[in-house]
């Protein structure tokens, strides 16, 4: 795409509205998030927690990347971005299976761009035929640096790809993805593939980090760290993207010593999943694990490590995230707001089978004090702890994992 140089006054005008645009308010990043991340064609990006993060971070790289261009050299044609974020979408779209055409994601964010950079083009000259020209340049402009980042990250796919069909981590994740698919290979070849017994208990988990910077070295330290709370000294690692790794244990990793030791890598997250025997349970535990990832996202929940034993019946609840939050209000009412110490004791009270005493030494409160926030607990509530305590231990739950 090629256009005519634009006059002196209109490369000023651009240099001006570049030197706000690299300044973008938040909610014109929300937004530029929110269109490439909806719709029916980017639902595969939408529901994986890592791919989300990541089409965000391209998201703010590219918007960056073009307004800075234009404050060194307004009007001029801007380069491909290839930059870190953009290596890091083509290597998780090849390592899920995924090809170019979700890359159409750019085109939607390409919309809401235009219609902000207008906005300040508007802001800048109340003169027709400059705005016009700002307009004509700067929108062929975009679309020109759209077009050229999304050829890159096709050709970046494409030796992605290539890359991916060999080597042994490409024959690790190969032969993984069969056993998950259930594809009738040989338990003694998948074994000799992976390095790794598929006889005897297993645990799976999902390491990743939805972090701006992606740190190879957190996500390897984690996933040892897995491995290392059930003292399995041969895990299974793989590498699923970018920002990902997939891991199997033999055993069940002690949940709180993964949580205390996984407190240095405050970037990285972990979801455990359930722990069974045989092939069957190293399919089931990754699901497991899989389904912990994505209720994390979903919730925005502060917790860097989550198990399915522990979180189950919340994912279950929160699978529709609106109607979990009406379950929530319903049930909780004015309790849904108030202090943590109220709710805690609660939580703690039903989960203690509403022996106070008990609730109150693993609070490490004086029981009286327990009876008194109870007794709060109960005048918020829209009906009696006594009256509905299955569902408001559930509506705890829910409220202890979300954001």
């Amino acid at each position: 795409m090629l256009w005519e140089p634009p006059s002196e006054r209109v490369r000023e005008l651009i240099r001006q509205g570049a030197e706000l645009a690299v300044r973008p308010p938040e909610d014109w990043l929300r937004e530029l998030d929110a269109a490439t991340l909806s719709g029916p064609h980017n639902r595969q990006l939408a529901d994986d927690p890592v791919m989300a993060a990541a089409t965000r971070r391209a998201n703010r790289s590219n918007l960056l990347f073009w307004a800075a261009a234009n404050v060194q050299a307004p009007g001029h044609r801007v380069p491909a971005n290839v930059g870190p974020p953009q290596l890091d979408i083509a290597r998780d779209l090849v390592r899920r299976g995924l090809n170019e055409t979700a890359l159409d994601a750019y085109r939607s964010g390409q919309a809401v761009a235009v219609r902000r950079w207008t906005e300040i083009c508007c802001g800048l000259t109340t003169d027709p035929a400059e705005l016009r020209e700002l307009l004509d340049v700067s929108s062929r402009s975009i679309a020109a640096f759209v077009d050229d980042t999304i050829a890159a990250i096709a050709e970046q796919i494409a030796r992605e790809r290539e890359e991916l069909t060999t080597g042994s981590h490409a024959e690790r994740l190969e032969t993984v993805s069969l056993l998950l698919d259930g594809a009738p290979i040989p338990v003694g070849r998948a074994e000799q593939r992976l390095g790794y017994p598929l006889a005897g208990e297993h645990t799976a988990a999902v390491v990743w980090t939805d972090g701006p910077e992606v740190d190879l070295a957190a996500l390897d330290r984690a996933a040892e760290l897995v491995a290392a709370a059930c003292g399995d000294r041969r895990p299974l690692t793989v590498p699923a993207g970018a920002a990902t790794r997939w891991v199997w244990v033999h055993g069940r990793p002690d949940p709180e010593l993964l949580r205390t030791r996984a407190a240095a890598l405050p970037e990285v997250r972990i979801a455990v999943g359930s722990t069974a025997e045989g092939l069957d349970g190293f399919r089931r535990g990754h699901l497991d694990a899989l389904a912990v990832q994505r209720m994390l996202a979903r919730l925005a929940s502060p917790h860097r490590v989550a198990t399915h034993e522990e979180v189950e019946l919340v994912a279950l609840l929160t699978a529709d995230p609106k109607n979990a939050a009406h379950f929530v209000r319903r049930v909780l009412g004015a309790l849904e707001t108030a202090e943590a110490e109220v709710t805690d004791a609660v939580r703690v009270f039903i989960a203690a089978q509403c022996n106070a005493s008990h609730a109150a030494a693993l609070l490490y409160v004086h029981r009286n004090t327990l009876l008194r926030r109870l007794a709060r607990a109960d005048r918020l509530l829209p009906r009696p702890l006594a009256e509905n305590v299955v569902e408001v231990a559930a509506a705890l739950e829910v409220l202890r994992w979300r954001a």
